[in-house]
């Protein structure tokens, strides 16, 4: 048995559902169906407010853009220098100009790890299982 309802949905929600029905190439009825069943597709609200945007952007994303974004890894000489900026923070030797590339290091880390954990969370809401690390 089936039942119809209308329901008032508020514009941010309806678009978000949209946007993952778009990604998923599936109906929108079945993604609202799903989102009723488990649970509205995660959030960005208690995220950084200067992150929030890029983490939105994800929803549109379809599946393998998602995975790449979840199995990617941040190897770079930035992530070398962030480490040695660590240490020194650690033991109270760092310059004004020092402490200001420290910060940089850290939003950019950070943006990347928020990106990769939101995209896994995308995943895991569409039904994908997400290995442990």
């Amino acid at each position: 048995m089936t039942a119809s309802i209308t329901l008032q949905l508020p514009e941010r929600l309806y678009q978000r559902l949209v946007s993952t029905a778009q990604a998923t190439q599936q109906p929108l009825e079945a993604v609202i169906l799903h989102a009723l069943e488990v649970g509205s597709p995660p959030d960005w609200d208690d995220v950084p407010e200067e992150f929030q945007a890029d983490l939105a952007a994800l929803d549109r994303l379809d599946n393998n853009a998602l995975w790449s974004i979840a199995r990617s890894h941040q190897y770079s000489p930035d992530t070398a220098r962030y480490d040695e900026l660590l240490e020194l923070n650690r033991e109270s030797s760092l310059s004004d100009s020092e402490k200001l590339e420290l910060a940089q290091l850290r939003h950019t880390a950070d943006a990347f790890m928020l990106r990769k954990a939101h995209a896994a969370t995308l995943l895991r809401w569409r039904r994908h299982l997400i290995p442990t690390p």
